[in-house]
């Protein structure tokens, strides 16, 4: 799918808060060097508010963001869909304790069951139910939908040159 710039749309977006902000920052303190704000400035807003609209998505299945992470983790592990608390929890970020909390609502939903693991006596298993399958599939589908829309704003080549640049940032993080 190419698309092209809109008709309307400028080469330079209109002024936004960002740019408000740095303007007051330039009027009182025109020694600083504002260009990392303007740049985390606007990641921080669009991400607030692609979550926001990530998790209009996700609430229409009744799951939170956090709730189709696990899910998606275990869809995106292939077939059997079969990965340990633990592996769910380093993969997410998460304590055992933030993990056990999501893993018994999602259990409670029917969307996973938790097993014995047969390779360890003391593990356990978490696998995603057909119910949980068919979800995962409709969720994905439509969490990115909602970052598709967001990101119409942008040319093919503007969207894969953002991805690089983003890349490269993360990169310059680690």
């Amino acid at each position: 799918m190419t698309r092209s710039r809109p008709q309307n749309q400028p080469d330079r977006p209109a002024p936004d808060a960002v740019d408000a902000i740095i303007e007051q920052w330039a009027a009182v303190r025109p020694d600083l060097d504002t260009r990392a704000m303007e740049v985390f400035g606007r990641v921080h807003r669009l991400s607030r508010a692609m979550a926001d609209r990530t998790e209009q998505a996700y609430a229409r299945f009744g799951i939170s963001r956090g709730e189709f992470d696990v899910l998606a983790t275990l869809r995106r592990s292939g077939e059997p869909y079969t990965l340990s608390p633990r592996q769910l929890a380093a993969t997410l970020m998460l304590t055992t304790g933030g993990m056990t909390g999501r893993l018994d609502k999602l259990e409670r939903a029917g969307l996973l069951r938790r097993s014995p693991d047969p390779h360890d006596r003391r593990g356990l298993q978490v696998t995603l139910t057909d119910e949980g399958l068919s979800l995962a599939e409709e969720a994905v589908g439509a969490g990115l939908a909602a970052q598709t829309e967001a990101l119409a704003a942008l040319t093919d080549e503007q969207a894969r040159h953002l991805a690089d640049l983003l890349r490269l940032l993360l990169a310059g993080t680690a």
